[in-house]
């Protein structure tokens, strides 16, 4: 990550940051088959600023500071990242400036980016006709946000947002936020906020059962790899192969697709040998198809959250309430029982809410 410089000595700078952080947090303390599915889709989170960048007043942000402190200091601890999933807004039920704009609308509705074609994830049952409406892991977190933001769960715009649109979308303002199975980075955080994490998953390894491949290790070496354009799986591809790890190292990764689902099809066709994804939505399409299976352990623990424009803090915050009483009232757990436990069980870590944690 690039580091830019604090307005002062490069080694006081980063002792006062640090101690300012250690501070802060000690004070705040089945579907039918892939043929179906194929048919259907036609084949330090943003560190909400210890100082904002300009004063503001009901939206979640807190401290004073100019301009360029408040940069330097965001961008210091963007490139110390280590836990991306600890950096979110304290919870909050305020309406801040993010919200009020909502709210404001001709026609209030949450405007959510998420995906339609992950099974279980957020998807269109192909049974359900032309009428089917998504359905879907995310999607009842979704419904529960405008619930309690709008007073109605039904007052969304969904989008259908690729993999390697979720960051643009909520840049350009075409989104209020993204629920589509996102992971919590390092180098994300730099570009939009998180909400605390709502699930715990890993990168793992999708291939078929005949396959010799067992996992992701030496077994995948001068094997084809497919990845979604602008997901954590490319990222740890493109960096191991750099770094020569075994098997990576002369493996074929150049297969990219925009939705994770094509990497699927293009494993049903031959046309790869390996899918490297995330656990929760490669156990969802080894469900899909019996011809494949997942190989090996989880190789990574990665977080999702629900990511918001850069400086939303209100929105992130008012998310942050919302998963806190979701995961108390059983909405959570009702939801995972549903959607999930058919493909990644109850023993799983992933069959409970991960414990929030907040900066």
């Amino acid at each position: 990550m690039n580091a830019q410089r604090l307005p002062r000595s490069p080694r006081t700078g980063l002792q006062v940051l640090r101690t300012g952080l250690r501070a802060l947090r000690t004070g705040l303390r089945g579907w039918g088959g892939v043929g179906a599915m194929a048919a259907v889709c036609a084949l330090a989170v943003t560190f909400a600023l210890l100082l904002p960048l300009t004063q503001s007043h009901g939206d979640g942000s807190t401290g004073t500071g100019g301009q360029g402190v408040a940069r330097g200091i965001q961008a210091k601890v963007a490139a110390e990242c280590e836990n991306p999933q600890d950096q979110s807004p304290q919870p909050s039920s305020l309406d801040g400036k993010t919200i009020e704009a909502i709210k404001a609308r001709k026609d209030p509705r949450l405007i959510v980016g998420v995906d339609q074609n992950s099974y279980r994830w957020g998807y269109r049952d192909p049974n359900g006709g032309k009428t089917a409406e998504l359905e879907g892991f995310d999607i009842d977190l979704v419904h529960r946000i405008a619930k309690d933001i709008l007073g109605d769960e039904n007052a969304v715009k969904f989008k259908a947002i690729p993999t390697n649109q979720r960051i643009p979308a909520l840049k350009d303002g075409r989104v209020d936020m993204i629920v589509r199975t996102m992971t919590i980075t390092c180098d994300r955080v730099k570009e939009v906020a998180f909400s605390a994490p709502y699930f715990l998953t890993g990168q793992q390894v999708l291939a078929p059962k005949s396959s010799t491949i067992k996992g992701y290790d030496k077994t995948l070496a001068g094997k084809r790899i497919c990845s979604g354009a602008g997901s954590t799986a490319l990222e740890l591809l493109r960096k191991d192969r750099a770094a020569k790890k075994a098997g990576v190292a002369s493996a074929d990764i150049e297969t990219v697709v925009p939705s994770q689902l094509d990497c699927l099809v293009r494993l049903q066709l031959g046309q790869v040998d390996a899918v490297v994804t995330d656990s929760a939505l490669a156990a969802s399409q080894a469900a899909q198809d019996p011809t494949v299976e997942l190989k090996g352990e989880a190789f990574t623990t990665d977080y999702y959250g629900v990511a918001v424009k850069k400086g939303a803090n209100d929105l992130a915050a008012r998310v942050n309430r919302i998963l806190e009483q979701y995961r108390q009232d059983g909405g959570w757990q009702a939801s995972y029982d549903k959607w999930l436990s058919p493909t990644l069980g109850t023993k799983s870590e992933s069959a409970k809410p991960p414990v929030p944690r907040y900066k």
